[in-house]
């Protein structure tokens, strides 16, 4: 038995869970690459290390949590009343918290060795469940990783203004990196 054997569960307390977006259309000089950072989540893992298939992982999200960490590019800096603005759009057009208040990821297949793994699974987001594949590995006490979301496959428009000028591109970027929490 490995020493990352076992059941974990996994809070923002022991890591970060990040969400990126990028700029597109000819208006993109004006907008910001924004970095957000879940704020409410828990992952729960099963892990073998010896047999990678009989490991499992269950990830859920609430969407409302979404706070903005970061924003480069742009003309000029995001206001607060920018930041403000943003996580509304986020909230009621693109996610739609009221009708679908919680975003899961549920692994279906967990394959590689600890230095290099996928995790494929059912990401379940604005009422649409889509197959998603997660790249990871395991670094001492850390397991770190990304997947991308084709937000369009999920029914999501990338937000957009300026009619369409400036648009958020369609890939978003999840990152995360946790630490095991030491079992007692």
């Amino acid at each position: 038995m490995g020493a990352h054997d076992g059941g974990f569960t996994v809070t923002p307390e022991s890591g970060r869970l990040l969400i990126k977006t990028g700029r597109a259309g000819l208006g993109a000089k004006a907008g910001h690459d924004l970095t957000f950072e879940v704020t409410r989540w828990q992952a729960d893992l099963t892990v073998d290390t010896a047999d990678p298939a009989a490991s499992s992982v269950t990830v859920s999200v609430d969407p409302e949590s979404l706070e903005i960490r970061q924003a480069t590019g742009g003309v000029k800096p995001l206001t607060d009343g920018d930041r403000s603005e943003i996580k509304k759009n986020v909230r009621e057009k693109i996610l739609r918290t009221r009708s679908h208040p919680a975003i899961t990821f549920r692994s279906t297949r967990i394959a590689g060795e600890p230095e290099s793994f996928t995790v494929d699974g059912d990401l379940s987001m604005v009422g649409v469940t889509r197959p998603l594949t997660v790249r990871a590995r395991l670094e001492g006490d850390r397991v770190q990783g990304t997947a991308t979301v084709v937000q369009s496959q999920w029914g999501i428009r990338p937000y957009s203004a300026f009619f369409g000028a400036l648009r958020l591109r369609d890939e978003v970027e999840v990152e995360f990196d946790f630490r095991f929490a030491t079992s007692s």
